[in-house]
C-alpha cells in the first residue's frame, strides 16, 4: 500500500470518528439519518417526508435527552474499566455483590412498570393506536409516527370533565368534518364539542363533553318525581341521558325483557328496584326471585309482590309462571290481534337476581329432587327459557341481573338474544363485546356513580340512572292499584291435547283453565315526547284515567290436597321447625304472613301451602342499608 493511500484512509477514519463524536454529542441518530423533526432542545412530533421503515421512539426524543443517556452509559462503562485497571480484585468484588442488587432493583422496577402501566397500555392498544391509524390519512401524517407524540388522550377520557387534545399539522390541509367524525367514531364519544385552535406553529383541537347526563338523579327531587309520575304505564323511567333526555324502555312496543350486567358496586339492584317500583305502582304484579334473600327489602309488605327467597320456591315459581305464560299465549290467540293486551291478565314482572348463582342452584336442586323418570334438565330452567321466548303479547317481563351474562350462565346464546334492552355499568371490554357486539367500538366504562350505558335499538345511550332509596321505592310502590300477593294456580290435567309442561305433565290448555286473579284496574297516563328535565316550580301530575278491568274468571275449586288448618294444628303436623309463638307473632307483625282462608268457630284457618311458603321465605339475615347512588 502506498503512503498516499494510507494517509487517505487515516483521514477518512479521522473524519468518520469526528462525525460520530459530533453526532454522539449533538444527540443525533448515529447512522446520520434524520427521521423526525426533533431538535436538540425540543422533542419530535412528526416524521420527515421520505422516511421509510419503522421509526423507533428514540428518534422522537430531544437531542439533550439522548445525549444524557449516552454520556451516562459511557461514564458508567468508563468508570468500571478504569476501576478494573487500577484495582481489579476490588472491582470484581463490587460487581459480584452489587450486581444482584442492581438486578433486583431492575426487576422490581420492571414489575412495577408492568402493573402500573397496564391501563395505559390498554388505552394505547384499544383506543389511541386505532385512532392514529384512522387519522393518519386525513391529516397527512405517516403511519410510522408515534401516536403519543400528537394524540393526548387521558386515561379516563369518558369522564365528564375529561379533555382530549390532538395536535394538528401546520399546513392544515385536512377536512375538519371528516377528522371530527373519525374522532367521535373511534373513541365512541357522544355529545362532545370541538374547539379548533389553528393559529400559530402548534395548531390543535380540544374535544370535550358538551351535553352530559346529570351528575346525580335522585328521586327525592320534586321535578324528578314529577317526571316519573308522567311516564307511560309500560315504559318506566331508567334515567336521563345527554341534554336531560329521558331514557326508558317500552315493554309493550320495544323490548319485553331487560338484562342488567354490571360489576361489583355497579348498582344492579338499584336499577331493578327503580323499574319494578314504577311497574307495581301502575298495577303490575311482581315475582322477586332472590337467592341472596336480602336484595330487595323495599318490597316487603307491598301489595302484588311475591318474594321467593328459597331455591325450592324459586323453582316452583318459575314452573308456575311457565304454565301461566302458555295459558296466556293460548288466550291471546283466541282473542285475536285487535284485543286489549290487558285481557290476557295483569302485567307480571319477574325480577331474577344474580342469575349466575341462581341457575347453578336450580340445576343442583333438580339433581337432588328429580325422579328417575324425570328429564335431566331442570324444568324451572326450561320454563325460564320458554318465558323469554314468549314475547310481549303475554305481558310477562323478565328483569334479569347478572354479574357476567355469559351464554352458559343464561342457558345458551339464544336465551341472551331475547334481551333487546341491555343495561351495562362498570363493564369490561370483554363484557361489552359479549353483550353488545353490534356497537363498535365499545364506549369506555366510567367509575362515575350511577352512570350506565343503555343499549336499545342498536345504539348505546349514556345514562345517569334514577336512584330510589329502599324507603322511596316502598312508598312509591305502595300507592298502587294492585290487590295483594299473587297466587299462581296450577293447571289441572286434562284429556285434551295441550303443550307439554317441562316436568312431563300435561300443561294448561287455556280457557276454561282459570288464569291469575282478576287484573286490578290499570292506570294509564299520557306522556309527552322526549324532553329535558323540567325546571321551575313543581308541576301537578296529570290526572290518571282508570281503564275497566277484564272480567274475573270463574273461581277455581280449592285443591283437596291443600288443607285448611289452625295455627296449632299446622305447626304440629307440617311446621315442626317453627314454634307456635313465632307463628302467632308473625301473624300480628309480619306483613308477608299469609291471610286466613276460612274460619272454624272463632279459630282462623290457613292454607298449609301458604304457611309452608312463608316459612321457607322468612328473612334470616339483616337487611343492609341503601346502596350509593
Amino acid at each position: 500500500m502506498s503512503r498516499d493511500e494510507f494517509n487517505r484512509q487515516i483521514e477518512e477514519l479521522a473524519g468518520t470518528l469526528g462525525l460520530g463524536v459530533g453526532r454522539l454529542l449533538s444527540g443525533q441518530d448515529m447512522d446520520g439519518t434524520r427521521r423526525t423533526d426533533a431538535t436538540f432542545f425540543k422533542p419530535g412530533r412528526r416524521i420527515l417526508p421520505g422516511t421509510e421503515g419503522p421509526v423507533p421512539r428514540w428518534s422522537f426524543r430531544a437531542g439533550w435527552q439522548r445525549l444524557a443517556v449516552r454520556m451516562s452509559v459511557l461514564g458508567a462503562a468508563g468508570g468500571a474499566g478504569y476501576g478494573y485497571w487500577q484495582e481489579p480484585e476490588a472491582t470484581l468484588q463490587a460487581l459480584q455483590y452489587g450486581g444482584p442488587g442492581v438486578g433486583g432493583v431492575a426487576a422490581v422496577g420492571g414489575i412495577a412498570y408492568a402493573v402500573l402501566g397496564r391501563e395505559r397500555r390498554e388505552l394505547m392498544r384499544e383506543w389511541v393506536e386505532p385512532l392514529h391509524l384512522a387519522l393518519a390519512g386525513p391529516l397527512g401524517i405517516p403511519e410510522q409516527t408515534d401516536p403519543r407524540t400528537y394524540l393526548h388522550v387521558p386515561l379516563r377520557f369518558s369522564d365528564d370533565d375529561a379533555e382530549i387534545r390532538i395536535d394538528l399539522p401546520v399546513n392544515l390541509r385536512f377536512n375538519e368534518e371528516i377528522v371530527a367524525s373519525l374522532i367521535v367514531k373511534k373513541l365512541a364519544l357522544e355529545g362532545v364539542s370541538f374547539s379548533w385552535r389553528p393559529a400559530g406553529r402548534e395548531p390543535y383541537v380540544l374535544v370535550k363533553k358538551a351535553h352530559r347526563p346529570p351528575e346525580r338523579l335522585h328521586f327525592r327531587d320534586p321535578q324528578v318525581r314529577e317526571l316519573v309520575a308522567r311516564m307511560p304505564e309500560p315504559a318506566p323511567l331508567i334515567g336521563l341521558g345527554s341534554s336531560g333526555k329521558r331514557v326508558s324502555v317500552d315493554l309493550d312496543a320495544e323490548s319485553p325483557h331487560v338484562l342488567v350486567s354490571a360489576g361489583t358496586g355497579g348498582g344492579k339492584s338499584v336499577i331493578l328496584r327503580t323499574i319494578a317500583a314504577q311497574l307495581i305502582r301502575n298495577g303490575a304484579r311482581a315475582f322477586i326471585l332472590d337467592y341472596k334473600r336480602i336484595s330487595h327489602p323495599w318490597a316487603r309488605g307491598v301489595p302484588g309482590v311475591t318474594y321467593c327467597r328459597d331455591i325450592a320456591e324459586i323453582h316452583d315459581a318459575l314452573i308456575d309462571l311457565g304454565v301461566e305464560g302458555r295459558r296466556r299465549m293460548y288466550l291471546a290467540e283466541q282473542l285475536g290481534e285487535d284485543a286489549d293486551p290487558a285481557a290476557v291478565g295483569p302485567r307480571l314482572a319477574i325480577l331474577l337476581e344474580e342469575v349466575n348463582a341462581t341457575m347453578k342452584q336450580l340445576a343442583r336442586y333438580w339433581e337432588k329432587t328429580r325422579q328417575k323418570s324425570d328429564p335431566k334438565t331442570s324444568p324451572a330452567i326450561d320454563a325460564l327459557a320458554e318465558i323469554l321466548f314468549m314475547g310481549r303479547q303475554v305481558r310477562l317481563h323478565v328483569l334479569l341481573v347478572a354479574q357476567s351474562a355469559t351464554a352458559r350462565a343464561l342457558g345458551g346464546p339464544e336465551m341472551r338474544e331475547n334481551f333487546y334492552t341491555r343495561i351495562l355499568a362498570r363493564y369490561s371490554q370483554n363484557a361489552w363485546r359479549m353483550l353488545a357486539p353490534e356497537i363498535t367500538p365499545a364506549p369506555k366504562s366510567t367509575s362515575h356513580a350511577g352512570r350506565a350505558q343503555v343499549v336499545l335499538g342498536g345504539a348505546a345511550h349514556e345514562t345517569q340512572v334514577l336512584f330510589m332509596t329502599h324507603a322511596e321505592a316502598h312508598a312509591w310502590a305502595m300507592n298502587t292499584s294492585g290487590t295483594g300477593p299473587v297466587t299462581l294456580e296450577k293447571a289441572p290435567p286434562t284429556a285434551s291435547a295441550a303443550p307439554e309442561d317441562p316436568t312431563g305433565r300435561a300443561a294448561a290448555p287455556a280457557p276454561p283453565i282459570p288464569p291469575l286473579p282478576a287484573a286490578p284496574p290499570a292506570i294509564t297516563t299520557t306522556a309527552p315526547g322526549d324532553e329535558k328535565l323540567p325546571a321551575g316550580p313543581e308541576i301537578t301530575a296529570p290526572t290518571a284515567t282508570l281503564t275497566k278491568a277484564p272480567a274475573e274468571p270463574p273461581a277455581v275449586p280449592e285443591k283437596p290436597a291443600d288443607e285448611l288448618l289452625g295455627l296449632r294444628q299446622a305447626q304440629q303436623k307440617h311446621l315442626p321447625d317453627v314454634t307456635l309463638t313465632t307463628l302467632r307473632w308473625a301473624r300480628a307483625n309480619d306483613p308477608d304472613f299469609p291471610a286466613s282462608a276460612g274460619k272454624k268457630g272463632t279459630e282462623l284457618l290457613y292454607r298449609v301451602s301458604d304457611l309452608k311458603r312463608w316459612a321457607r321465605n322468612r328473612p334470616r339475615a339483616t337487611e343492609g342499608p341503601d346502596e350509593a347512588p
